[in-house]
């Protein structure tokens, strides 16, 4: 995922640390992406302007340190300075990825309860660190969502009322998620059928729009794992990248290799090992 792409790397949490090393999968359904549709630049005084507009962010309902750290959510300070230093060691590699620009990622798990929205929520933490950008985490996971109690939300609207009623406006559904710089738009409205939200061509403008107008706004999708459905393979082929979290020791390499070669190569960034 740097910027040698002879050799295929892939950023991995194993033991409760983010490490990078090569993996020993064939190049077709391994291959480290380098963009080439990310095109979105800013000028001096675009950045500028940015960079007071995210100043003046309100930021209402912060978590203190010791409720960030009970529920597991990364911040800068945080005591596992290891798993600080990992997480932004992962943001930085998928920023030279896009060359800077803001970019949409998907992150999935192989099995329920792999971690995907562990490794999520976090990585959107670590874009945030940063005072010179935001992040935005999108709860896709329509069956069981979980964000808005991870982050006590009690939100009136979310993806799906915005997916099913076209007078909800965007911003109607991104809430501040306690932690700064970091907003979230939950679930919604709980559905047995996501895969038609997430095939509609308003799913598709939707990821489009805020895209572009949060021009310093980087947007991780939390999604189900493949094995509850195949919510995630339809949400990868919106997004810019793929990213897939593995629980250590619980799968084998050949159902890692089938997994991967679900998405599409020039979308899929790489592995991420959790346990």
């Amino acid at each position: 995922m740097t910027q040698d792409n002879n050799e295929t790397r892939h950023s991995l949490i194993r033991d409760g640390d983010i490490i990078s090393e090569p993996l020993d999968f064939s190049d077709k359904n391994m291959r480290s992406l380098v963009p080439g549709a990310i095109n979105v630049s800013s000028s001096g005084i675009e950045k500028h302007v940015i960079s007071r507009q995210i100043s003046k962010m309100d930021e209402p309902g912060l978590l203190s340190h010791d409720d960030m750290e009970e529920r597991g959510i990364l911040f800068p300070e945080s005591s596992d300075r290891i798993l600080v230093n990992r997480f932004r060691d992962l943001r930085t590699r998928l920023l030279e990825m896009s060359k800077g620009n803001n970019f949409s990622l998907l992150v999935t798990s192989i099995a329920e309860g792999g971690g995907g929205s562990f490794v999520a929520l976090n990585l959107a933490s670590a874009f945030s660190f940063d005072k010179s950008k935001t992040a935005l985490i999108v709860d896709c996971n329509l069956r069981e969502p979980s964000l808005h109690q991870k982050l006590d939300l009690v939100p009136e609207y979310g993806l799906t009322d915005f997916l099913e009623n076209p007078e909800i406006e965007i911003g109607s559904i991104i809430y501040p998620s306690g932690l700064l710089r970091l907003r979230v738009i939950p679930a919604g409205t709980r559905s047995e059928y996501p895969g038609e939200f997430f095939s509609s061509f308003r799913m598709k403008q939707f990821l489009g729009a805020i895209r572009k107008r949060y021009p310093d706004r980087f947007i991780i999708l939390d999604a189900p794992s493949l094995e509850e459905s195949p919510d995630a393979r339809i949400l990868s082929e919106l997004c810019d990248y793929t990213m897939m979290v593995v629980p250590h020791a619980k799968v084998t390499e050949a159902q890692i290799t089938k997994a991967v070669s679900s998405f599409s190569e020039d979308k899929f960034v790489g592995v991420v090992l959790n346990g």
